[in-house]
């Protein structure tokens, strides 16, 4: 017996090319172990919505194993990779050939990972007690932080006005009322057991429980990316070794996907490494072009209002394309050299234009 196949509104998606009748005969009454997620909370933005690439969340680390006949196909298209390929991570920041040109107009660098701590769900299937249980852990490992990584843990619950307008003002806060992020289920119990972390200096930073278990970045003014990136892998760390030294769980880590994250695009390194630089002579040469010429140095352009924000002036956020299939090294040397290359041609277009 299978439950009635769903109408999938989003048609073009990769749901709706991986999510047949058959397998959903198959698959449709299985529910995991760790949070008893389902196929069908799995698909529920691509049944719900007519806008989705993907459509496909996980519950659980668990999902990705009990729905592989679903999320195997789907990953090794979205992210081309071969059935039998294993990743590879790499923090190790000595690996790093040179940094961002300091001649380059680069206003900011900002680097994200996503960590799921093993035997929690993940946001779209985590229990209530996991999502608290997540949360404590996390208030542990904040109390271990020193040096230039300790700060200060906001919870959402019960946060008063004048802690909540300065997160806002920072552009720290998360909220809720997101469309896609409520029907995969990420908003229960909304807001307990989520909240922010920062640094004294604000250049460290974790969100606990919004999208995944945790988002950690590091960021700072100007284009030290290596220095980013060397305080995020430090962060992670400790983190990480607080968390084992607590409760003796790990991050999860699969050897085919990497660190395990609600999204299934997101798996791999979980990274989007990126700066906020001025590209005048691009701007002026066409956006059209810019874009062709990303797409070739494998990094993606974006508008400095965020991913549908549109664009303003020259600025653009240049962060890496690719998540799975290759270390954090080398996807940050891709962003570099990327950056370098797009700011030398740049200066070539405004001679051109006579800038």
């Amino acid at each position: 017996m299978s439950d009635p196949f769903p109408e999938i509104k989003s048609t073009h998606s990769l749901v709706a090319k991986y999510v047949t009748k058959p397998i959903w005969e198959k698959l449709s009454r299985a529910v995991t172990k760790t949070s008893g997620f389902s196929l069908a909370q799995a698909i529920a933005c691509a049944v719900e919505f007519d806008n989705q690439h993907c459509g496909i969340y996980a519950g659980d680390w668990d999902s990705y194993k009990v729905f592989s006949d679903v999320f195997d196909p789907l990953i090794q298209e979205y992210h081309g990779i071969s059935a039998d390929s294993v990743h590879t991570s790499d923090m190790d920041v000595g690996k790093i050939n040179g940094n961002i040109d300091p001649t380059a107009p680069v206003h900011s660098t900002r680097i994200r990972v996503g960590r799921s701590i093993d035997g929690f769900g993940l946001s779209p299937g985590i229990t209530r007690e996991q999502r608290v249980g997540v949360e404590n852990l996390m208030s542990k490992a904040f109390a271990n932080l020193t040096g230039d990584l300790a700060g200060t843990y906001y919870p959402l619950t019960g946060m008063n006005e004048q802690v909540r307008q300065q997160l806002v003002d920072d552009h720290f806060l998360f909220v809720n009322g997101d469309r896609n992020l409520t029907v995969a289920g990420m908003e229960r119990d909304w807001p307990e057991g989520r909240g922010i972390f920062h640094n004294a200096a604000k250049t460290f930073l974790l969100w606990v429980n919004e999208e995944d278990q945790t988002r950690i970045i590091s960021m700072q003014q100007g284009g030290d990316v290596k220095g980013v990136f060397e305080r995020l892998a430090r962060g992670i760390k400790a983190v990480g070794d607080s968390v084992k030294a607590e409760s003796g769980k790990e991050f999860a880590l699969s050897e085919q996907y990497g660190y395990i994250h609600s999204c299934p695009t997101n798996l791999g390194t979980g990274m989007r490494a990126s700066v906020h630089v001025d590209l005048p002579g691009w701007t002026k040469e066409g956006v059209d072009k810019l874009n062709a010429r990303c797409e070739v140095l494998c990094v993606q352009p974006r508008g400095t209002r965020g991913e549908s924000g549109g664009q303003t002036g020259c600025t653009y956020d240049i962060s890496n394309k690719h998540r799975l299939g290759y270390s954090e090294v080398q996807l940050v040397q891709v962003m570099i050299d990327g950056v370098n290359t797009l700011w030398k041609e740049d200066q070539e277009w405004q001679k051109k234009h006579g800038m």
